[in-house]
């Protein structure tokens, strides 16, 4: 006899800018983005490129720099909005970058971004510490 499980498919949390922490996870955000620049772009032995971009994402309560690698690229243009799915926080000689993996997705957004990116709390230019605890 076989098993109707359904999946019940939940929707996405979106959360603010100003929410993320040093190597979190699985983060849903709306932004705009503000600025792009390529800083790797390199050919392989067998042609292919790859292509890396910090993009300077934010909204309303923050901004944070976006680590877009290869055809992520092509998605992001300065001053429209962006949907990031599935977002992590990895740290980058102590600074926070927003990464999307295969996991994860950039998407443009249709939805109007009636707002300027608060770029005066960009969390990617506090530098954090690692800092071992002592359990008792």
């Amino acid at each position: 006899m076989a098993s109707t499980n359904t999946i019940q498919k939940t929707k996405p949390v979106f959360i603010a800018v100003n929410e993320l922490k040093p190597g979190t996870h699985g983060h849903n955000l709306k932004v705009k983005v503000v600025s792009s620049n390529i800083v790797l772009e390199k050919t392989r032995s067998d042609s292919s490129k790859t292509r890396i971009a910090e993009c300077l994402v934010g909204d309303s309560t923050g901004s944070v720099i976006l680590t877009a690698r290869d055809d992520q690229i092509d998605r992001i243009q300065i001053g429209k909005p962006i949907i990031i799915r599935n977002a992590k926080v990895d740290m980058f000689k102590g600074f926070m970058r927003l990464a999307v993996d295969k996991w994860g997705k950039i998407e443009s957004s249709n939805e109007p971004a009636n707002y300027q990116p608060n770029t005066d709390n960009n969390l990617s230019n506090i530098e954090y510490e690692l800092v071992t605890v002592d359990e008792e």
